[in-house]
């Protein structure tokens, strides 16, 4: 059973920085993509960034292009997105998801595997 816990979240004052971590278990397929999203009160989940596990591939979503980063350590099967510069606008559930593929994706439908969530509120 794969499980996903995402852990980092937090309250922090803007232009401050965070760091959320994905552990992801119970994962047998080696092609995978995992992913962050985020879904603040009253809004639909959207795509923050994505990679590949062979790390070849990254993407990120326009709004955090140039403040967020993303990364995976295979030997501790972790995914890590690092916030810098962050904003009130940020604020919301950040969401850990993996999909089975060597293709990125940025909706939510195409991933098979979430986490539970955690909260982050940038304070001004």
């Amino acid at each position: 059973q794969v499980q996903l816990v995402e852990r980092g979240g937090g309250l922090v004052q803007a232009g401050g920085s965070l760091r959320l971590s994905c552990e992801a278990s119970g994962i047998i397929f080696s092609n995978r993509i995992m992913a962050w999203f985020r879904q603040a009160p009253g809004q639909e989940r959207e795509f923050v960034a994505a990679i590949t596990w062979s790390r070849d591939n990254i993407l990120y979503g326009e709004d955090v292009k140039g403040r967020f980063t993303i990364s995976a350590d295979k030997a501790q099967s972790t995914a890590y997105l690092q916030m810098n510069n962050l904003k009130p606008e940020d604020t919301a559930v950040y969401y850990c998801a993996v999909r089975q593929s060597s293709t990125i994706a940025m909706t939510t439908p195409l991933y098979e595997y979430w986490g539970q969530g955690t909260q982050v509120t940038v304070s001004t």
